[in-house]
Formats: C-alpha cells, sequence, structure tokens
C-alpha cells in the first residue's frame, strides 16, 4: 500500500463538475491520438464519446533542445494532435472538431525516461527510481477547429484552428526496490510499454510508497486539468469573444492560456496600476505581463493550413502578432460555439446537423466490422499481432489496396491499433475490445452474432422500404434472393448453425444480467421458449440453484444442440423438441420468450 496525497493546485478555486463540462462536447467529432487503453478508459469512464485514431509521430524529437522534461511531453502531445489532424480528412475524409493528444513521460534529475526498448533498459530505468521520487508528467494538446464550416472542408480550403497545450506534473516516490523484486517485475512483461517501466496501476502499484499530485496523472492522462481546460474554453467563453490582438502564454499551473490584450488596454492597465494598491492589481494582467516573455519551443502557436493535399505549418512564438489577426479566430470559435447551440437563418445547428450525419453514415461503420469479422481479422491479428497491410491481404486472400482500407477503419473505429509507430509501414494488432468481444474463440465472442447480423438482418434491413410499404415480413424474399445465388456447397445445416451460433454468443454475453435481472427464487421450474442452444437455461439454474429449466426448440435446434454443449448444468436443464405455435408447451411455472417474437414480426 502506499499514501497517495492529492492536490489541485491553487490556481483554480471553482470546484469542477465533470459532467457539464464533458457534455459541452455532445454531438463533436472528438478525436483522441492515441491508442493508449490507459487514456481510452479514463475518458471513456468521464463519460467523453471519442474516435481513436492513434498518432503516427515518430516521437524522435530531441530532447536537448528542450530547457525541461515538461516542454518535451507538451511538444510531443502537439505533435501527435497535429499529426491526426493533418492526416483525417485526406485518410479518413472527415475533419475532427477537436483532437487530443497526450504524451507521459517520466523524469528524475531532469533525465527523460520513455517506454524501456527491452528488459535491460527496463532494469536500468527502475534501478535509478528505486528509493527516489520523480516526477510524472503528462503533456496534453488540444486542437479545436474554428471552421464554422468544418464538416465540409475540402482539400484546398484553409483550416483555420487553435492550439491550447499544458502539462501536468506529479510527484512519486519508490520503495527501496531489492533485486529479486526489480526482475519479478520486469519479467511479467508490464514495464515494456510504460514511461518510466512501470505502470502503477496494475502490478507497478506495489513499487510505490507515496503519490503527490493527481494520480490519473501517472496512470496516463490528467483528467482533471483536463477537465478544467474545457471549462475555461467553453464555459467562460467570453474571454474568447473579445476581437483584439491576443497572445499565447503559459500559467503558472502549467496551462497554455490566452490572453486577450490589446496594447491600448495595455496602456490603460499601465496607467491605472500607478494609481493602484498592490494588493488590487488584476490578475489577468499582472498574469499576461509575467508570462509574456518565454521563448520555450513547448510553449508556441501553430497553425496549418491544407493547400492542394500538402500541409504547411508555420510556427510563431508567443509575442507575436499574426498578420491575419489571433483574435479573429478566436471570435470566429466563439461565432461558431454560438452557432452550435443556437443555429442561425442560413446555418442550422451544428450539433442537428451531426446527428443526421452519423445516421446516415453509420451503416458504413456497421459494414466495416461485419466485413472485418468475415475475413477473420480479428482472429489473424491476434494469433500474428504486428502484421502490416500486406500480410494481412495475403493471409486472408485480398487486394492491399482493399485491405489497408479496411484495416484504417478498424483502426478509426477502435477495433484494431498501431502496434510499432516507429516502423516504416503501420504495423497492426487488436485493441482489447476485439479481443474481448471479435475474436471467434473469445469466452464472450460476438463473432458469431455479428455474422448473423450481417448474413440475415443486413439483407433484410435492406428491403425495409418493400417491408412498409406491403405491411409483411421480408424474410421469403431474401430467401428466394440467396437461393437464387447460393452456393450449392452451403447446406441447410451450415445455415442453421451460423444462425445458432449468432443467437448462442449473444445469449452468453446478456444471459447472466437477465437471469439476476428479477427475483424469480419462488419458480422451481422454467420453459425457454425458442431457447436455442440453453445459453439462457444455464444461467437461469446457475443464479437460480433450485430451479430446473426445460428448452423448447425445433427439433433441427434440439438436435444439433451439442455443438454447443455446456458442461456442470447437474441436469438442471433439459431439451424437447417442437413447435411453440403449434404443440403443446411443456409444464412450467414460468416460461420464458427471449430474442423471440421479433421473429414472428
Amino acid at each position: 500500500m502506499f499514501n497517495c496525497v492529492l492536490s489541485q493546485g491553487s490556481s483554480t478555486k471553482a470546484t469542477m463538475v465533470l459532467n457539464p463540462v464533458i457534455s459541452k462536447l455532445a454531438g463533436k467529432l472528438v478525436v483522441l491520438a492515441s491508442a493508449s487503453p490507459r487514456r481510452q478508459e479514463i475518458l471513456r469512464n468521464a463519460g467523453l464519446r471519442f474516435e481513436v485514431v492513434p498518432s503516427w509521430f515518430k516521437e524522435t524529437l530531441d530532447k536537448g533542445l528542450f530547457k525541461a522534461p515538461h516542454e518535451y511531453a507538451v511538444e510531443t502531445a502537439k505533435q501527435k494532435a497535429l499529426e491526426v489532424a493533418r492526416r483525417m480528412p485526406f485518410k479518413h475524409l472527415k475533419t475532427p472538431d477537436i483532437v487530443i493528444g497526450a504524451d507521459t513521460i517520466v523524469a528524475v534529475n531532469s533525465l527523460i525516461l520513455e517506454k524501456p526498448v527491452d528488459k535491460q533498459d527496463a532494469y536500468k530505468m527502475l534501478s535509478s527510481l528505486s528509493g527516489k521520487e520523480h516526477s510524472v508528467f503528462t503533456g496534453v494538446a488540444i486542437r479545436l477547429i474554428n471552421s464554422l464550416n468544418s464538416h465540409y472542408v475540402s482539400l484546398d480550403q484553409e483550416v483555420d484552428y487553435q492550439m491550447i497545450a499544458f502539462y501536468e506534473e506529479t510527484k512519486v516516490k519508490f520503495a527501496d526496490l531489492s533485486e529479486d523484486m526489480l526482475w519479478e517485475y520486469i519479467n511479467s512483461g508490464e514495464p515494456m510499454d510504460k514511461a518510466g517501466g512501470y505502470g502503477i496501476q496494475a502490478l507497478g502499484g506495489m513499487l510505490v510508497e507515496y503519490v503527490h499530485g493527481d494520480f490519473l496523472n501517472v496512470v496516463g492522462f490528467p483528467l482533471n486539468h483536463f477537465c478544467k481546460q474545457l471549462d475555461i474554453i467553453y464555459n467562460h467563453s467570453s474571454s474568447f469573444a473579445v476581437e483584439k490582438k491576443g497572445s499565447a502564454h503559459p500559467l503558472p499551473n502549467g496551462s497554455l492560456g490566452i490572453s486577450i490584450l490589446d496594447q491600448h488596454s495595455l496602456q490603460k492597465g499601465s496607467e491605472a496600476e500607478k494609481h493602484r494598491s498592490p494588493d488590487s492589481s488584476s490578475p489577468k494582467l499582472t498574469q499576461h505581463i509575467q508570462n509574456s516573455s518565454t521563448s520555450s519551443p513547448a510553449h508556441k502557436v501553430k497553425r496549418t493550413s491544407y493547400e492542394s493535399g500538402v500541409g504547411s505549418q508555420s510556427v510563431v512564438s508567443n509575442s507575436s502578432k499574426h498578420n491575419d489577426g489571433e483574435s479573429s479566430r478566436l471570435t470566429q470559435l466563439n461565432r461558431q460555439q454560438q452557432t452550435e447551440q443556437r443555429g442561425t437563418e442560413n446555418q442550422p445547428k451544428t450539433q442537428d446537423l451531426k446527428r443526421i450525419c452519423e445516421l446516415m453514415d453509420g451503416f458504413k461503420a456497421s459494414k466495416a466490422l461485419f466485413t472485418a469479422s468475415k475475413f477473420c481479422m480479428f482472429d489473424l491479428l491476434h494469433n500474428k499481432p504486428g502484421l502490416d497491410a500486406a500480410q494481412v491481404a495475403e493471409e486472408i486472400k485480398a487486394s492491399v489496396k482493399g485491405t489497408e482500407c479496411l484495416l484504417e477503419a478498424c483502426v478509426s473505429l477502435g477495433l484494431l491499433k498501431i502496434k510499432d509507430k516507429a516502423h516504416p509501414k503501420p504495423l497492426f494488432e487488436n485493441t482489447d475490445l476485439a479481443t474481448s468481444f471479435l475474436r471467434s474463440d473469445a469466452p464472450f465472442s460476438l463473432h458469431g452474432y455479428i455474422q448473423h447480423c450481417s448474413e440475415t438482418l443486413w439483407p433484410l434491413f435492406s428491403h425495409l422500404e418493400s417491408a412498409v410499404q406491403e405491411g409483411v415480413s421480408q424474410h421469403q424474399r431474401v430467401k428466394r434472393q440467396k437461393e437464387l445465388c447460393q452456393d450449392p456447397v452451403c447446406s441447410s445445416q451450415e445455415l442453421k448453425l451460423r444462425f445458432m451460433s449468432g443467437m448462442h454468443s449473444f445469449a452468453k454475453i446478456t444471459a447472466a444480467a437477465v437471469a439476476t435481472a428479477f427475483d424469480l427464487s419462488r419458480f422451481r421450474t422454467a420453459c425457454d421458449l425458442g431457447g436455442c442452444t440453453g445459453a439462457m437455461a444455464h444461467e437461469l439454474v446457475k443464479a437460480h440453484p433450485g430451479m430446473s429449466v426445460t428448452v423448447f426448440d425445433l427439433p433441427a435446434v434440439v438436435e444439433m444442440r451439442e455443438h454447443f454443449l455446456q458442461r456442470n448444468t447437474d441436469n438442471k436443464v433439459s431439451f424437447v423438441a417442437g413447435d411453440f405455435l403449434k404443440d403443446e408447451l411443456p409444464k412450467a411455472d414460468l416460461y420464458i420468450l427471449a430474442r423471440v417474437l421479433h421473429d414472428l414480426s
């Protein structure tokens, strides 16, 4: 166990309420430029909805160019966000409203420790931390697009945006570590993808004596500081609306803030300062003067434009004035926020428009998932992680171009991630989501149900217009079409097995929750009508030991149940063949209809 001292800093006195801040991003296309499962978990737990597009930026910045470790982390985060923001309009054919980049480093005596390259490197890192206090820095960059028509940016249109960056520092003290403890932890494999060679949220927590500061910052993302920045951007937007020249500067708490003060304001403030006591000085004015002279490479304002598919970047120091006016861009951002909330006569509410676009384009994401699943792509990358597009194409017998597009689509959907960003070609592997649910052999695999959606439900919904006009099920229409183009090798039994596999995989995921959702203690016998493989029945007897369950389904289904037979049921689950629409039902205290009625409509 270790002591954890949480410090919120003195710069922000207002208590943070996360939900109102996070809710400001509702309806926006928010992109996390990181494949880190820890950052994704932190942001999802906070209620943020976002897409994952891992950055391909190679973390090769010269550390010697930075005066302090946190500057390196901030600049790396900015470059990650910038790379994704530049790539998405061309590779993903959409422009994000917000891109979040982050980089976490460990520093001891100003020496930056990133991820170890091998076990010996991990040993050196952890040995240097043993018995000492070190700093964990996370640099975060928030890239906001200012264009009012962000969803319709053409390749020759200038994309105007604002980059806000900040960092968080947390102090961590390691206990004195023995050689045995060091090597036991290193051999666990956990240090290899962690900054500084340890993960505090897992086994690495045993090495820590105390933490002073934001614990989540050590895990990989300073959620509290991030929400404070969102609060400044969206809840105090009046500071962004002043139509004056502005400059970006680092705040004392590690943020990169925005001051909107023109020369006239400074002169007035300077004159007023002569007649004012020190205690009554303006905080904003004083802060601007104190922080306007920095020239750190981590505190720059970047602007990128897209011209003929080539991004040109200019770097402007804090004290410079942009020709096109920083205040103009900030004012435009404020107007965009007002348009998103209220709309105008000529411009609809952005959130409403995005909702409609999501409904129109949602089928593309579904089809990408169906196609990748049909090619067993997630099984392949589980058995052989780190393949490039050409290698995957060779394995699944498909074109390299088409495979590359499908792989990149799966990355943007959070199903795959880039394994080695330093490699000249992207190497793909499963995310935790794919490992848990999309492998065909996973304990809670949805592979079978995904195929059912693709092969059965997708064709049915393709005839929704006919179903509305005729008022009848489209099963026969789809069946006739399939008979015309059906592969003669594909037998009726194979089709039934595919259907049963889909029902079985979905039931395994949901059955435990259904079995415990109601108080069924008074029932001694139950009958699951159309219970298919018995997945629901097995969960019922597990949750209610005094109950026995009869599965009543068609003879062909009962005959093939052995393909999905489960053990250790103590003979409390039995199967009876029949048609519940025609035959007499088995006697029971409780009858269950699960995922059956929809097939009868």
